[in-house]
């Protein structure tokens, strides 16, 4: 609790008088969060509420948490607030993850609470733990020295506050267990399909025990050390951006004032080589991310020796249908026009993993073993059986005359057909569909995105092949 209380007074997360709505699933950090804040209430002069939000995943479970944090609120003399929504309805229609999904749903209703004047501030309970584990994911999956901040103490735009970032796991249990305070326990914490959840209990308890025993603190404090960083960036960058970037297109008259014009920016070079490297390389970023333009370091790479090296006239392609035009003067950074998607395939050994720029992700096939598989509830319609495909699968777009048979259904059926709103249970623009991914062995689609995998090869029993969509971040 003085840990907490030290943390919010350093960071400025609450002033006297604010109304917060504790964001409370039921389980053990955000149950610590409510009795911690209760507890300082007076002494922070704020006045608290609970915000539970249902994600509509875990059936009979997640209604058992809703009505444990009700009681625990009642119980608590605090006022409740409970919100909804269809995580794996939002998840398949955006083709995102279900964690990613319930963050947004979860997003949307607390900002429903701040505009509706239930709550000035939304105190969610991340913790020390939760930090290390934010920063190992990026530094694995790629980052910028900006990514490595991890989660920030508080979201402004977003009004949302974290107390517990400096506190550790063990010494939130170790507080509940002396308050003979319960928590409700999840157990997709545990499936370990989640990334996340592979961190949590394989990787980082492997950097704890063989390499590092105080790695959790370790790369907490990185991220300390890159939040005070990324803090000079934005404050260098709010200053020198516009100076450096120009919207629309040059003319002889100024600059073009039209509708196209929000979507080109045109950076100095000549002022943009006057910065060191490093600076050089944020205002690429800033000015890319105004757009919309999400980069990888390769694309910051191609970028830099665009503006130092290349002649007028020279192009970059960039994610999202966006391109780089070297001029004279400027990088012009605006959308590329629209061509005709072009085939693809690539090759996705077992196990192993393949990068699709067409679709802006990394696919992989990953060994499950049969106890693996028992242990972590994998749905048997999303695994293939290794013994029955070639030593090497096939990524690629699908092609007219292709057919596939998902497991569950009746009959194979044209890709065509299943690509269909009634089928696929979501509307497809033509660019989408054109390069709608499937993967074959053998000349034979075994998966196809947003149904069960092939008939023919789905896995009864024994190891099994899973297929996995991985998001590319910057």
């Amino acid at each position: 609790m003085e840990k907490a209380l030290k943390y919010i007074r350093e960071q400025h997360l609450l002033q006297p008088g604010q109304r917060v709505a504790v964001a409370c699933s039921g389980g053990a950090d955000s149950v610590a969060l409510l009795r911690i804040l209760l507890d300082l209430r007076d002494e922070l002069g704020v006045v608290l509420s609970v915000a539970h939000f249902h994600h509509q995943i875990r059936g009979a479970e997640a209604d058992a948490d809703k009505q444990f944090v009700e009681e625990l609120a009642g119980r608590l003399q605090l006022e409740f607030y409970c919100g909804s929504g269809n995580v794996p309805a939002h998840a398949a229609a955006e083709k995102i993850s279900l964690e990613t999904a319930a963050r947004d749903l979860r997003h949307q209703w607390f900002a429903g609470l701040i505009t509706q004047s239930k709550a000035d501030k939304i105190a969610t309970a991340h913790t020390l733990d939760d930090q290390a584990e934010t920063v190992l994911m990026r530094v694995l999956r790629g980052t910028g020295a900006r990514g490595l901040a991890g989660i920030a103490p508080a979201q402004k735009a977003k009004h949302l506050v974290r107390p517990l970032l400096a506190t550790s796991r063990m010494e939130i249990e170790a507080y509940l267990q002396a308050l003979g305070q319960p928590w409700r326990q999840d157990a997709s914490n545990l499936d370990t399909r989640h990334t996340r959840n592979r961190v949590r209990h394989t990787l980082l308890p492997l950097l704890e025990r063989e390499f590092n025993p105080a790695i959790r603190q370790a790369l907490a404090d990185l991220a300390d050390l890159a939040q005070a960083e990324d803090e000079y960036w934005n404050n260098e960058l709010s200053s020198l951006l516009p100076r450096l970037v120009h919207e629309g297109k040059p003319s002889r008259s100024g600059r073009s004032s039209s509708g196209e014009s929000k979507d080109v920016l045109g950076l100095d070079i000549s002022a943009l080589l006057r910065l060191p490297l490093a600076l050089r390389r944020q205002v690429i970023h800033e000015t890319a991310k105004r757009l919309g333009i999400s980069l990888e370091f390769k694309h910051i790479q191609q970028l830099t020796a665009l503006a130092e090296h290349d002649r007028p006239g020279k192009k970059v392609a960039l994610p999202g249908g966006f391109m780089a035009n070297r001029t004279a003067r400027e990088l012009q950074f605006s959308r590329r026009a629209q061509e005709a998607p072009k085939d693809y395939c690539y090759p996705l050994p077992i196990p192993g993993e393949v990068a699709v720029p067409e679709l802006g992700l990394t696919i992989r096939a990953r060994l499950i073993s049969a106890g693996k598989q028992k242990a972590s509830g994998y749905n048997a319609a999303s695994l293939l059986n290794p013994s029955l495909l070639g030593p090497e699968l096939a990524v690629r777009n699908w092609r007219a005359g292709d057919r596939f048979f998902p497991a569950h259904s009746q009959s194979p059926k044209k890709v065509k057909e299943l690509l269909q709103p009634c089928r696929l249970g979501q509307e497809l623009s033509s660019a989408q569909r054109s390069i709608w991914p499937v993967i074959e062995s053998r000349g034979q689609i075994v998966w196809m995105r947003g149904f069960n995998v092939s008939h023919d090869f789905a896995s009864s029993s024994g190891d099994a092949v899973l297929i996995e969509e991985i998001a590319n971040e910057y």
